[in-house]
Formats: C-alpha cells, structure tokens, sequence
C-alpha cells in the first residue's frame, strides 16, 4: 500500500472511531476548541494524577480531520507525563507549519505523522491544530495552576 493512502486510512478510521469519542469521569480539566472557519467545535477533557494523563477524551462535531486529530492526539498522550505530552505538541505543531521535518523527531507522532500532508492545505491546518491548540489551553491552564 502507498505510504499517501495509509496516511488517508489512518485518518478516516481515526475520525470515525468512537473509542476517545467520550466524557472522561472525575475529569481534572475540560476546554472547549472552537474553529469557526469551518464549524469544528469539540470539548477535550482530561484526568490528570500526579503529572500523569490518566484519561483523556473529547465530544463534539466537526470535519474529518478536526475529529481524526483529536482521536490520533488522545492516543498519542494517554497514559504520558504532561512534560512528555507538551514536547508531542510543539512537535506535531512544527510539523504542520512545517518548522519540522525529520523524520527521526516525527517519528514519536505515531500515526499522528499521518496528518503531515495537511501542512500544504492552508484551509485545513486550522482543523488539525484545533484539538492540540485545546490541549494547549489545558496544559497552559494546568501549568499556571502549579504555580
């Protein structure tokens, strides 16, 4: 199979799997992302114990890719240290702006790398990033809590 349609696979299962499509009980930090451009709106939740993301999960409507990212970036962070979590953001956003390409940093992504072409489709960069500018919120949030 062509590493393009692989990449598209990984993106329509992910955005219509229902496995980190709920409410996390106990939830420690809740944020709404919102991307008005096109409508995506979801609500990403997270359990967080002694610096560890226990739990995460997300509700919401949106396109595809707003909705596989989220999937893809909950799986990516579940059961990691916040610090690890923070480094796999600034390193899926390098990649979509396109500040990072090697493929030895992309490579802790998993199949987040899938959405690595989006980078050249202006239009849609704002759906990807949504659900990790969210955990960017929350993470943020958490931080100055710590405080």
């Amino acid at each position: 199979m062509e590493l393009n349609a692989l990449y598209n696979q990984i993106i329509v299962e992910n955005s219509r799997s229902n496995q980190n499509r709920h409410k996390v009980s106990d939830a420690t930090a809740s944020l709404e992302g919102v991307n008005p451009s096109c409508g995506d709106d979801i609500i990403l939740e997270l359990r967080v114990k002694d610096g560890i993301i226990e739990d995460a999960g997300f509700t919401g409507e949106g396109c595809a890719i707003s909705q596989a990212s989220a999937s893809l970036m909950i799986d990516l962070i579940l059961g990691k240290p916040v610090e690890e979590a923070q480094k796999l953001l600034q390193t899926f956003l390098g990649m979509i702006k396109g500040e990072i390409s090697d493929e030895e940093q992309l490579e802790f992504l998993e199949d987040a790398i899938a959405l690595q072409g989006i980078s050249h489709m202006p239009g849609r960069v704002k759906c990807a990033v949504l659900p990790w500018h969210t955990l960017m919120g929350i993470l943020d949030d958490k931080e100055t809590e710590n405080k």
